[in-house]
Order: structure tokens, then sequence, then C-alpha cells
């Protein structure tokens, strides 16, 4: 059987864990299916997934075979498009995914005047406060706020944000201003999920942090919700720089307990390294580079 097809037909099973999926996600036969995952597994001499009369899932070498198969079609199609001609001119889709507030306020602007700049490429925005699977969602590039793990994506480093305490001046004067983490118990405070899933905040250095364990008088699920409350004078909310720029410039909160801040997190567009690049991926990161490193984020 053709290479590239069996590959096709494992990156199915093993992203899916399940030969009917993968038999319907390429519009082939189960039994199609099975002989493919053999025929491969024949070929190369090693057992890839372990299969059950429940579930199938992927062996230690089967781990490794499929993201290096994804990456060896991955560079196919590149070539082929560089071959065509095709990075002549960006065209396409293109798949983008970065944190709610950060996508609204710094890469819309960027999407918008890309597309005006390319008008044979069709942008997809995901505007998600959680990480997402670039490769089993589909991602071109995704904005990441905070330290990546190791992974085989590609990250380019443009910005820094602060992790700061906000409260409005009125809460500040009705209930005073904390002098040290450990006045926060004391305090009204509004929690984020996406940000503080726990009622414990860090403060300090990595190596000797500080660990305060309160019980949020308000529990919300966005940013911006947050942002409303403590500006309205409800607590102290715990946000990320660029999510109160403008309610810090226009003093309708003020940061407390700065000096006991965490190190800021860093800010990296990542997408999947290739050796030939797609022209639509290269030019949107370029644009976006240049807007954001433009900006004082922290």
């Amino acid at each position: 059987m053709d290479q590239i097809h069996l590959m096709k037909v494992f990156i199915a099973v093993g992203e899916l864990e399940s030969f009917a999926a993968a038999a319907r996600r390429l519009d082939i036969s189960p039994a199609a299916v099975t002989r493919a995952v053999s025929a491969l597994e024949e070929q190369i001499g090693v057992k890839l997934l372990l299969r059950t009369t429940r579930n199938v899932r992927l062996t230690e070498a089967g781990s490794r075979y499929l993201e290096d198969t994804r990456n060896i079609l991955a560079s196919i199609h590149e070539a082929n498009e560089a071959a065509a001609g095709i990075n002549a001119m960006p065209k396409g889709e293109l798949a983008i995914t970065a944190p709610i507030l950060f996508g609204k306020k710094f890469v819309m602007p960027c999407i918008v005047r890309y597309l005006q700049q390319y008008p044979e490429v069709d942008v997809s925005a995901y505007f998600l406060d959680r990480v997402v699977n670039m490769v089993e969602e589909g991602m071109d590039l995704a904005l990441r706020i905070g330290p990546l793990p190791d992974s085989g994506l590609k990250a380019l480093r443009v910005g820094r944000v602060r992790r700061m305490l906000c409260a409005s001046p009125g809460y500040l004067a009705r209930m005073g201003e904390p002098q040290h983490p450990s006045d926060l118990p004391d305090h009204a405070v509004i929690a984020t999920t996406n940000l503080s899933p726990r009622a414990g905040w860090r403060f300090g250095l990595a190596d000797e942090p500080t660990v305060v364990r309160m019980k949020p008088r308000l529990t919300v699920t966005s940013n911006d919700a947050a942002i409303a409350a403590a500006v309205g004078g409800l607590g102290i909310a715990r946000l990320l720089s660029y999510q109160v720029v403008d309610e810090l410039a226009s003093g309708q909160l003020k940061v407390i307990l700065a000096d006991y801040e965490e190190a800021p997190w860093p800010i990296n567009i990542v997408h999947r390294e290739s050796k030939y690049g797609s022209a639509k991926v290269r030019a949107f990161i370029d644009m976006l580079v240049q807007d954001l490193r433009a900006r004082q984020l922290d």
C-alpha cells in the first residue's frame, strides 16, 4: 500500500483512538482502516497500537511515530505548496487562537489589517480562555500567556505581562489598603476561575513563594466580569496587566501590593515549526510580532 496513505490512516486512528471513528473521518470502511494499520506495523516491524475489545491506545513507539508522521505529512504538504508557487502570495485558511481579552484588544486589529492586505486568505479566530491543543483542533498559531510546557512547537516571545492585584479607589478608601499579602483574608476577593482556579494566590519569587488562601466573595468565569466587579467597588481582583490598561489609566482601578508580585509572565506566539513554512502563517506572524513588540503590555 501507499506509504502516505498508511500514515494518514494511522494518524486518524491515533488521534481518535478508534478504528470506527477513523473510518468515518477518512470516509473508508473500518476493514480498510484495520488493513492499513496492520500493513504499516508489518512494514516497519513495530507494534504501534494496543487493541482491546473496548478501546485502542498508542504504544510508546506509536506515540513517537504519530508525532513524526504528522510532521512528515505537514512537510510534504508545504513542499507541494512551495513547488506550486502558492507561497508567493498568502492564500487559503488560517486558524488562530488567543485568550479572550487579549484576542479582542490586540489580535483582532491585526487580523482585520491582515485580511485587508491579503484578500485570498480566510481567518478563523478562536478567542478562548483555555489552552487549545493546536494539533488536535487544527490551529495554525496561538498566543500563549505564561510558562510554556515542553512541546514540538516553535515559540516566539513578543512581550510579557504582570499578574497584579487591583481594587477601586473607593473600595480602598472604605476598607483600607492591604500592606502585605497576609492582609488579604480580611478583604473581599474577586476570583476568576480561568486565572485563579483555587482560592490561593501566590506571591514572590518562584523559589520562595508565599501562598495566601482565602474565600472569594465573588467567583466569575470571565476576566471582564472580574474587572467590572472591581471597578464597581466590590473588592480586590487579580488580573493581567494588559486586561486593565484602560481602567488603570482612567483611575478606576489602582494596583496594590506591587512589591509582592510574581515574576512577569511571557507572551509567546506558538506555531508548528516546519522546513518550508507557510506564506499565510509567516505573513501573519510578521505582522503580529511588529504590533505586539511595539506595545507596552506590562
